[in-house]
């Protein structure tokens, strides 16, 4: 990044990505939680699949509000509001006295993650430049990851406290929280919503604190030209003919990303190894083992984003879950322990590919003139995705116990179909070269 200033951008970077981190804590969460809410409040299946899903639907909220206040009022109050409600949320889960306030406070979380999932890696696309631009939206994902290992490690240190351990596993997302509205506040707004809203010197000056002047003036003339002739645009826009491919192939990645089911792992972890006569205390041993590998090949992905790209990663991570759903079925049927080995390999190939992947191409394949509204409608679509699988698993799972991951199997070899026909590679060009890519 010799043309840039690298300390400057890996910094602002690393702030807007606290919001990636919330989403992992309270994502993660809930793993540690479940044995003790469904002690607490006495959840069935029905109740532990919409407790665990809430956060999804709150998050379809969040993107709706995030997509109007990212284009009217400016990318980082929409990330200062969704800090707010990540620290009142965790505030009202840990008080919650029944399940029907527990399931509303995680709901008003998960308008939090909702924002912070639009907001954070729209935000990290707008300020990085191109030929880092990958590896400065995957830590976003970096710190969900560390988010979901933080939330383990603590969920599990905390397993023998009492039946009040879960208020302790909630209460303390309010530390996190606090520490990223603080950060926020110092974040500079986004170059590319300051010309969307005419304010060019204040964008010159963004610029300038990224780049040297050659790159400020250079990357200020290739928005406007990009910008000349748009009006305000509604949702309505991001569905006209030039824009709607890029909308469908955002939207059917999101969906992807979900329905591929290795979230199900992270959040019902205890479940699945329950299903096999593992102890309590080993089933949240294993969310900890689940955040390690994560966070291990999380990393791995940054290294490879930018250099073997964004397709070919895709394409590895839904053909090598495809094999290993095949080979879970199969040890869970048997009952044996050694399942875990196979899991562990499947969370190391998704977030060596899908989970850092899909974020960077969603934040990088819309035109400037529709982003927000665009990214909004593609994360929403994420998390109603998600609302889905984690509905239906433990029905799922109650019904057809180990062949559930069939489906999950089936989906992903899909997914290699759709990557394989419809997504385009787009490491090392400006967000404005892709607006002719996509479109």
């Amino acid at each position: 990044m010799k043309n840039y200033n690298s300390t400057y951008i890996i910094g602002i970077s690393f702030i807007s990505a606290l919001g990636g981190y919330l989403f992992g804590f309270d994502f993660a969460v809930i793993a540690g939680a479940l044995p003790f809410l469904q002690q607490q409040f006495g959840l069935d299946a029905y109740w532990e699949g919409f407790a665990t899903g809430s956060l999804a639907l709150g998050a379809i909220i969040g993107c709706l509000i995030a997509g109007n206040i990212a284009d009217k009022l400016g990318r980082k109050k929409g990330l200062l509001v969704a800090a707010a409600l990540f620290f009142v949320s965790s505030l009202c889960m840990a008080f919650s006295v029944n399940k029907d306030i527990f399931i509303a406070s995680r709901f008003l979380a998960g308008i939090g993650v909702g924002m912070a999932s639009m907001l954070s890696p729209m935000y990290i696309a707008e300020i990085a430049p191109p030929d880092v631009r990958g590896r400065m939206v995957a830590i976003n994902q970096l710190t969900i990851v560390i988010g979901i290992l933080i939330t383990n490690i603590v969920n599990y240190s905390l397993r023998n406290m009492g039946e009040d351990a879960w208020r302790w596993m909630f209460g303390l997302g309010t530390i996190p929280s606090g520490l990223f509205f603080i950060g926020a506040l110092a974040l500079p707004e986004s170059p590319r919503w300051l010309l969307n809203v005419s304010r060019k010197e204040e964008a010159a000056k963004v610029l300038r604190k990224i780049g040297n002047n050659v790159f400020a003036e250079t990357t200020l003339a290739s928005i406007q030209s990009s910008l000349t002739g748009n009006s305000k645009q509604g949702y309505a826009a991001a569905f006209k003919k030039g824009v709607l491919p890029a909308v469908m192939i955002g939207i059917g990645l999101a969906v992807f990303q979900q329905l591929c089911g290795i979230n199900v792992v992270f959040n019902y972890t205890p479940r699945i190894f329950q299903s096999i006569g593992v102890s309590q205390d080993n089933q949240l041993l294993q969310t900890v083992f689940i955040g390690i590998v994560n966070l291990v090949f999380t990393l791995l992905a940054m290294l490879l984003v930018d250099k073997l790209g964004r397709k070919p990663l895709m394409l590895i991570g839904s053909a090598g879950l495809c094999i290993l759903y095949i080979v879970v079925v199969r040890m869970l049927a048997a009952g044996s322990t050694t399942v875990s080995w196979f899991l562990l390999s499947s969370i190391g190939v998704y977030a060596m590919s899908l989970a850092p992947v899909t974020w960077v191409l969603i934040s990088e394949i819309f035109p400037n003139k529709v982003r927000g509204v665009a990214t909004s409608i593609a994360v929403l679509s994420l998390w109603a995705a998600y609302f889905i699988l984690v509905f239906t698993f433990p029905v799922l799972f109650d019904k057809l116990g180990d062949k559930t991951f069939y489906i999950y199997s089936a989906i992903c070899l899909i997914g290699f179909v759709f990557v394989y026909f419809k997504v385009k590679e787009t490491k090392g060009k400006t967000l404005e070269e892709l607006e002719t890519v996509f479109h």
